[in-house]
């Protein structure tokens, strides 16, 4: 079971739809997938189509605290690919006040990863845009780090810092944690500021950067807005390509 984590904590650079679409992807490939949403905003939640959650329904929140076990959580997204989701909502947003004290806290999310009735190839995480508590128990359970990078703005100051905390992270909480990658975003092949924005990155993470690039593309924006993944929403469009072939390199890069 690979567990990757999507950070970033910068807003608006495609984090979300990253995570969402390159989990349909690897359903579509034939990969058992668990989106898990870490974000106090419940956006991959909103995004699968999952627009209110009873408080009888257990969520990330309730997992976190001990409440229920992530099997309760899991809820199946059905459309063109197929995979499960660990849903948040409001609630999640006082999680880190009310485990700030808790003892190890940032092993939370990794035991109750270690608790699942049903193995999975990959297990995704949306990070919210910062790095907080929550974003260290996602780096606690991975086993990689996937950092999507706008194109439209110069980035790699913010990038820099993740990595500092991914170092720290790899030193004294998760020794096996790597990069699994940088994906490059809403790229606009018309500007010459998103060419030379993509040279820089490519230049700063060589290894890392994944070869295919998302462009922007409008269907990858209305998708959400009808809860759908790319897939189920446009397959034949410039982002379901761009997406399916990041989750092929991914498939060849986790071996």
């Amino acid at each position: 079971m690979q567990v990757i984590a999507f950070v970033n904590q910068k807003g608006g650079v495609a984090k979300t739809t990253s995570c969402l679409n390159i989990g349909a992807a690897l359903a579509i490939e034939g990969k058992s997938v668990l989106l898990v949403d870490l974000d106090p905003q419940g956006s991959l939640t909103k995004c699968v189509g999952i627009r209110d959650l009873d408080q009888q329904d257990a969520t990330t929140y309730e997992v976190l605290k001990g409440e229920a076990s992530i099997n309760e959580a899991i809820k199946l997204v059905d459309g063109k690919a197929y995979y499960d989701i660990v849903p948040t909502d409001i609630r999640m947003s006082g999680a880190e006040i009310e485990l700030i004290s808790v003892p190890g806290r940032d092993y939370l999310l990794k035991e109750a990863l270690e608790d699942l009735k049903q193995p999975y190839d990959y297990v995704l995480i949306d990070c919210s845009p910062s790095l907080n508590i929550l974003t260290l128990m996602a780096l606690t359970a991975a086993d990689s780090v996937i950092i999507p990078v706008a194109a439209q703005y110069m980035p790699l100051d913010g990038v820099a810092q993740l990595l500092n905390t991914v170092e720290l992270v790899q030193k004294r909480l998760n020794k096996r944690l790597k990069i699994g990658g940088v994906i490059v975003t809403i790229y606009d092949t018309r500007r010459s500021l998103d060419r030379e924005i993509v040279e820089s990155i490519r230049a700063r993470f060589k290894e890392e950067t994944f070869k295919t690039v998302v462009k922007y593309n409008s269907k990858l924006a209305e998708a959400p807005t009808f809860g759908k993944d790319i897939f189920d929403y446009e397959p034949k469009s410039a982002g379901a390509e761009s997406y399916k072939a990041i989750a092929k390199e991914l498939i060849e890069r986790e071996g």
